[in-house]
């Protein structure tokens, strides 16, 4: 019988964008909603669905082999897994969420040690509790199962929220008064699994082409055509990520240049190459930069 991996896939917030990070990676899955066992177009790997919170677990059980997961639900579960490597998407944006104390706007609450005897709403309890415990702060901590923010002021004096943007949190009424930790998405797993040479090679493999993946994100190709005489010219415009590919083209006065840029700098850039005698500007998006 092949061998297979077993592969955890955040279930909830982070399972579309988890699906698409694959897909840009070059793996196809396929979940139809009531499945936790999702389909995936390589015969070596077995998914399954399963909560962020408890991925940890699950892989340090040896009843996955690798998942996906925030770092904060490993920290979370104090267990001994291993990070292959950090995945910087989220369910909205492509940076790190924080879990942040937020307090009611009202409360006149500054920061954590007007805490002291107060009650703390929060998914992520054990963390909490260490914050509070380095600060000298003795706070009781109750787990939330959800609509933490908005607990305050009724059922919690403060909260420890997950955020991307705050906004939420803005809207009802909230303000965070510090930052408990910051979090990103992390491939984990199990020491069986790496000790296994088979296993080891397909999570390398699967930690590379994510990471391509997440690379590209944020990265744009340019091509452009440029004489030679202005060549030196166009070199100095690009910040390139490596040495730039010049190509010699049919007519030996005019050369091809290839690169990559950050795509946040592009349009900067582009107008620059233009002055600087670049023609044919054409810019494209990559799905996978390997380094």
């Amino acid at each position: 019988m092949a061998s297979k991996l077993r592969l955890g896939l955040p279930k909830g917030s982070l399972q579309e964008a988890t699906i698409s990070l694959f897909r840009r990676a070059g793996w196809n899955i396929y979940a139809d909603g009531r499945s936790y066992f999702p389909s995936i177009d390589d015969s070596e790997i077995e998914c399954m669905l399963i909560r962020a919170q408890e991925m940890a677990r699950y892989v340090d059980h040896g009843v996955l082999d690798a998942g996906l997961t925030g770092i904060d639900w490993v920290v979370e579960s104090g267990l001994d897994v291993t990070s292959v490597t950090t995945l910087t998407y989220a369910k909205q944006s492509r940076r790190k969420v924080r879990w942040v104390l937020a307090v009611p706007e009202a409360s006149g609450f500054e920061k954590a040690e007007d805490l002291e005897g107060k009650i703390i709403a929060t998914e992520l309890v054990e963390v909490t509790k260490r914050y509070f415990a380095s600060k000298g702060v003795n706070v009781k901590v109750e787990f939330s199962w959800g609509a933490t923010e908005v607990k305050p002021p009724m059922l919690a004096d403060a909260i420890v929220e997950v955020t991307e943007t705050g906004s939420s949190l803005k809207a009802n009424h909230l303000k965070i008064i510090d930052t408990v930790m910051e979090s990103e998405t992390h491939l984990i797993a199990g020491k069986p699994a790496l000790a296994d040479a088979w296993k080891r090679e397909k999570i390398d493999q699967i930690a590379l082409m994510l990471r391509g993946a997440i690379d590209a994100q944020s990265q744009v190709g340019l091509m452009l055509n440029v004489l030679r005489n202005n060549l030196d010219g166009v070199l100095a415009v690009l910040p390139a990520l490596n040495s730039p590919t010049v190509s010699q083209l049919s007519n030996s006065e005019w050369v091809a240049v290839n690169t990559i840029v950050e795509e946040g700098i592009a349009r900067d850039v582009i107008p620059r190459l233009k002055a600087a005698g670049a023609t044919g500007i054409v810019e494209y998006p990559l799905n996978k930069v390997v380094l």
